[in-house]
């Protein structure tokens, strides 16, 4: 299905190499959205890692290279003299104003979530180059490291400029928008390189918030399901318990209760006479899925590693069977796994069938709470973070904590 929806999406891009929003029965949406572009990339790349199939990467190569060409026109449009100097220093080498974000409609800003896909895009653009040894491998590469490098720098001189400490959703307002950040962390994978300590406080910041809203601390009359990422995003962070504190509260949303999903707008009375959206809303799905499936494995970038277990729970550990994962696909290949609780010990059965990433399988601690010792295939192994890093499959790590 993604291999079809791919290929023929392609057909649908306009012949500069810009990628429509969307399409729907009269054609290609012409509205100016500045992610979708790295999006369509992402998809390309993504399908590769997930099968292997060179020949789908070989078929849309010259989709990709049109649209990585319309989006380095795109960054060369802001980088004019106009752009070196004063105020307008923070638009440099970005993406221009669009309304991708619903909450720009009014009127288009310079948005980070378009530039943050476009960097996603630039860099599957050059790992697709590397793959299919393209002479645009270098190229590619190169711009990634100047957009990355004017995107951070816009980050930094509207910290400075606007006084705050958390990561803005866009350059003209400087506004909160850690629902919108979290892309930096997934699917975009540069957690690591955007202010780690800023970003942190981001997300401190809108967990917070988010518990006095579930407490009835915070009065609010709606909010968006897109908000379910964050589960996910908490989960990559270390931060199991927040997911999973998040999560519940999402899940007393789901209205009616039956239908397990979600509306587009969920208003705190039920029965609020209002716009609700799409209900069901595929893309509030698509991020609980994510976030739900990054509970029990994720790929982490920053280290080129597979990380197992870093959001179970400890009663699914403690009661039988325990968890088991069968074949869950990853850029490594399928996964198969079970982790269960003995007493103050949690042995994780890893089995073969997946390849091991260049920086190991990397087993987080299943239990939320300080490892005593930890051992792999027998042998005491070295624990940082609360993570075990397993160079060998088959393998059994086992994990003591104390009573």
């Amino acid at each position: 299905a993604v291999k079809e929806f791919a290929e023929w999406y392609a057909t649908h891009l306009y012949d500069n190499g810009k990628v429509p929003c969307c399409v729907d029965e009269h054609g290609p949406t012409p509205v100016p959205e500045n992610d979708s572009h790295g999006q369509f990339i992402y998809l390309v790349a993504e399908y590769y890692r997930h099968t292997g199939d060179k020949g789908l990467l070989e078929k849309l190569w010259p989709q990709v290279v049109k649209t990585v060409a319309y989006m380095d026109s795109l960054r060369q449009s802001r980088m004019t003299p106009q752009y070196e100097v004063g105020a307008n220093r923070a638009f440099y080498g970005l993406m221009p104003q669009s309304i991708s974000h619903e909450g720009y409609s009014a009127k288009p800003m310079h948005s980070y979530w378009d530039d943050f896909f476009a960097l996603r895009g630039f860099k599957d653009a050059a790992f697709i180059a590397r793959v299919l040894e393209k002479p645009e491998a270098d190229a590619y590469a190169g711009m990634t490291a100047s957009f990355r490098g004017n995107f951070r720098e816009s980050i930094s001189q509207v910290l400075m400029q606007r006084r705050i400490d958390f990561i803005p959703g866009s350059v003209e307002l400087a506004d909160f928008d850690a629902t919108s950040t979290t892309v930096a962390v997934s699917p975009v994978g540069e957690a690591a390189r955007f202010f780690p300590p800023t970003l942190q406080r981001t997300f401190d910041r809108y967990f917070n918030e988010a518990r006095q809203r579930a407490r009835g601390l915070r009065q609010y009359e709606s909010y968006t399901p897109y908000e379910l990422r964050t589960v996910g995003t908490f989960v990559q962070l270390g931060q199991r318990a927040k997911a999973h504190e998040l999560l519940d509260f999402f899940f007393r949303d789901q209205r009616p209760a039956a239908w397990r999903q979600w509306a587009e707008v969920v208003y705190r009375e039920p029965k609020t006479p209002k716009f609700i959206g799409d209900m069901p809303h595929t893309w509030v799905g698509s991020d609980y899925m994510r976030s739900f499936l990054d509970m029990f494995a994720f790929e982490r970038e920053s280290d080129s590693s597979l990380v197992l277990a870093a959001g179970l729970k400890d009663e699914w550990l403690k009661e039988s069977p325990g968890v088991r994962v069968t074949n869950l696909s990853t850029h490594y290949g399928p996964l198969s796994y079970d982790a269960r609780a003995f007493g103050t010990t949690v042995t994780v059965n890893l089995k073969t069938g997946t390849r091991l990433p260049p920086g190991g399988i990397v087993v987080s601690s299943p239990l939320d709470q300080p490892v005593v010792s930890a051992l792999v295939n027998g042998a005491l192994a070295g624990v940082k973070g609360a993570e075990v890093v397993v160079r060998k499959l088959p393998a059994i790590v086992t994990f003591r904590y104390a009573k």
